[in-house]
């Protein structure tokens, strides 16, 4: 710029002000941008900083925890998302017989062999059982995985334990459970086979007791008959209970569910315990409250099995007195059968010991029972398994109250056959006299729940002294004494009584005579059924008379004893010749006419002559399972698959001395309609006879 043109812009104030104002925003500008770069560069130098740290902190970290990895007893193992090993401890590669130089880098396949799942199938999330195969032999490891950072960037770190031993422990576990179940399967089979053997021979020896006690025999003789069949049933009672605990400890126990009338159930268990107890001179009775249902849910024939062995011991263990079973409501849902034992009690140390296996307890005379001891232990796992208990209460010198605790289902459909007329006895003066701990208070309470006005005595004295007070209806028991009982009838007509009834077991039965020479009206048969009860009584009640029928032809009424008819034919297959006695001389006795096949082959050989018409046909058919030339089961294959549509399907009933389920199951699969145990229950086998074509032959 030239001088004159310097001095020009110098002379003009408003140029040289704007110059100053540009020449300042620069500088502005110069310093705001510096300042701007300054910070800047402060957060680079920053942010360097920390990053610098960050990496030291974890290159001290990752040195820290490999100095603690070195000194740690498990396994430690890294590897990156190319599964090459990064890292591996001192421990690991002592493991693997390997240098840790050696490891770094390699692939994982290439160390870790032989991948196998755990025993427990345990391969999810992260953790991993591997099988390793190591300089140590086969080895078992417990991984537990987890991702982490490294200054590489993400690896997989496994950290282990060695659980060979755990793992040989388990197999040796599952080992030893296999062979206990394949011997337990062994054992039933042995069982099965000891049972059938042993119980051939026994229906033929009980079979025979009961066909000897049926000829002409002296008093002497028939002892010894006696004898020979209380023997048997025990042997039987052994071979039963052997069986149930090997059912027990192999799990194999199993629980029906079906409808079925208590009252009828726990009267039946007292019917067959009468005459234990009452040879012993011991009462016996039973009691089910009004509020119980007549018809339940459960396992009959298990439930009365259980009442067996409880009321059975009661009875054993009682020399005086009495013993009762009553069934009540207990809470709610829930039934409680008690057996109450009046004798001398069971001590106090005792009375979980006699749930034991094997367990027994001395009777009160100080003889040691007989049996295995296996009856209360199999009575308390059964009622376990209906989801009940069993417990006992005991005071020396005073007796025992034993108490099954179940669920109470009622059955959904009732029958009518259940149904107990009950008499309405309101204003009835009842008198009961007899010394009795059970019979005569279960019989009140009965009575009374029906409207009776009850009065209870237990000796002449106090009956005579009742009776001046008035009476209509007399029950008398002959435990009193014949003479006194005689007396009392006549004192009780005196006092204006309608109706009078003597109380007598079997025994005494046979040797009162005929009750209305006595001065009664009728008798009733110790343990009391409460139908029995209610007829006998009902027939007076308003001073009318209904006539009943003897209880013997009331039976045969109801069985159908005494219809008349073409007699039933029955194809009976049994190679053992005394059971073929037996079974026939049983059907015989029931009026059928009987065609004995000693095998297999010739029993179809039979049916096969029917099916074609040749013979005239079978009402029903008797199969032992086990024969020669051809086995029962398939005998019942052969004759379904020879049946033809629309031709009358012939029953079928299996007979067999294995007591097992599955024999059962087994003989209904091949086509059977029923199955019978031997020793052969009479009772059963006439069930399956039919009703129209029985008749008795005495």
């Amino acid at each position: 710029m030239s001088n004159d043109a310097f001095n020009t812009i110098w002379q003009s104030p408003w140029l040289v002000g704007g110059l100053l104002v540009a020449a300042a925003t620069l500088i502005g500008l110069a310093y705001h941008a510096r300042q701007v770069m300054a910070r800047r560069l402060a957060a680079v130098e920053a942010e360097l900083l920390e990053l610098v740290n960050r990496n030291q902190a974890l290159l001290a970290s990752e040195t820290r925890y490999r100095s603690l990895a070195e000194v740690r007893s498990e396994f430690i193992l890294r590897y990156d998302g190319n599964r090459r090993i990064t890292y591996a401890n001192e421990a690991f590669a002592k493991l693997m017989g390997r240098e840790r130089e050696d490891l770094k880098g390699a692939p994982l396949n290439t160390v870790v062999k032989d991948i196998a799942p755990s025993v427990d199938g345990a391969m999810s999330g992260e953790r991993i059982d591997e099988e390793l195969d190591t300089a140590q032999g086969m080895r078992w490891i417990a991984w537990e995985e987890t991702v982490i950072e490294t200054s590489r960037g993400p690896e997989w770190q496994r950290i282990g334990r060695d659980i060979t031993d755990r793992v040989t422990s388990e197999r040796a576990l599952e080992d030893g459970r296999r062979k206990a179940e394949t011997a337990n399967v062994a054992k039933s089979r042995f069982l099965a086979t000891v049972s059938h053997e042993v119980r051939t021979p026994l229906n033929g020896i009980l079979g025979m007791a009961d066909l000897l006690g049926e000829t002409q025999l002296d008093p002497e003789q028939a002892t010894y008959v006696r004898a020979i069949r209380t023997s048997g049933d025990v042997l039987l009672s052994l071979i039963d209970e052997i069986l149930d605990f090997s059912k027990i400890e192999a799990g194999k126990l199993e629980l029906t569910r079906a409808p079925f009338n208590l009252r009828a159930l726990v009267e039946s268990v007292v019917e067959l315990l009468a005459p234990r107890a009452q040879g012993k001179n011991v009462e016996i009775a039973t009691y089910i409250a009004e509020t119980v249902p007549a018809r339940i849910m459960g396992d009959a024939d298990r439930l009365r099995q259980v009442l067996m062995n409880l009321a059975g011991n009661a009875v054993k263990f009682t020399d005086k007195g009495g013993v009762g079973i009553r069934a009540e409501l207990f809470g709610e849902g829930r039934l409680r059968l008690s057996i109450l034992d009046t004798g001398t009690g069971i001590p106090a140390s005792r009375l979980q010991d006699i749930f034991g296996e094997f367990e027994q307890v001395d009777e009160p005379t100080g003889r040691r029972q007989g049996g295995t001891g296996l009856g209360l232990a199999i009575s308390r796992r059964i009622a376990e398994g209906m989801d009940g208990t069993i417990t006992v209460e005991s005071v020396l010198g005073k007796g025992s109250t034993f108490s099954l605790d179940i669920p109470l289902e009622v059955a959904p459909n009732s029958d009518p056959a259940d149904v107990i007329e009950r008499p309405d006895l309101t204003g009835q003066r009842i008198l009961i006299a007899a010394d009795s701990p059970f019979e005569a208070p279960f019989l009140a309470t009965q009575l009374r729940a029906a409207g009776g006005a009850l009065t209870v005595v237990a000796t002449e004295e106090q009956a005579i002294a009742a009776m001046a007070q008035g009476v209509d209806i007399a029950i008398i028991d002959c435990a009193l004494g014949d003479e006194r009982a005689r007396r009392l009838a006549a004192e009780a007509r005196k006092a204006g009584a309608w109706r009078t009834i003597i109380l007598l077991s079997p025994f005494e039965r046979r040797d009162f005579g005929l009750p209305s020479a006595a001065g009664f009206d009728v008798f009733l048969i110790k343990p009391v059924r409460t139908r029995s009860l209610f007829q006998q009584i009902d027939g007076w009640v308003g001073g009318e008379l209904v006539q009943h029928q003897s209880a013997l032809a009331a039976e045969r009424m109801l069985a159908g004893l005494q219809t008349t008819g073409q007699a039933a034919r029955v194809l009976l297959a049994e190679d053992n010749e005394i059971n073929a006695l037996l079974t026939l001389k049983a059907l015989e006795h029931f009026g059928a006419k009987v065609d004995w096949a000693r095998d297999g082959r010739r029993a179809l050989g039979f049916a096969k002559g029917m099916l074609a018409g040749r013979m005239p046909a079978y009402d029903l058919a008797l199969l032992d399972v086990r024969m020669p030339e051809l086995d029962g089961l398939e005998v019942v294959r052969q004759i379904r698959a020879l049946e033809g549509e629309g031709q009358k399907r012939l029953p079928i009933v299996m007979l067999t001395a294995n007591a097992f389920a599955e024999d059962r199951q087994a003989a209904l699969s091949a086509g059977a309609d029923g199955f019978l145990a031997k020793p052969l229950d009479r009772a059963k086998l006439k069930a399956w006879l039919p009703v129209q074509q029985q008749r008795e032959v005495m």
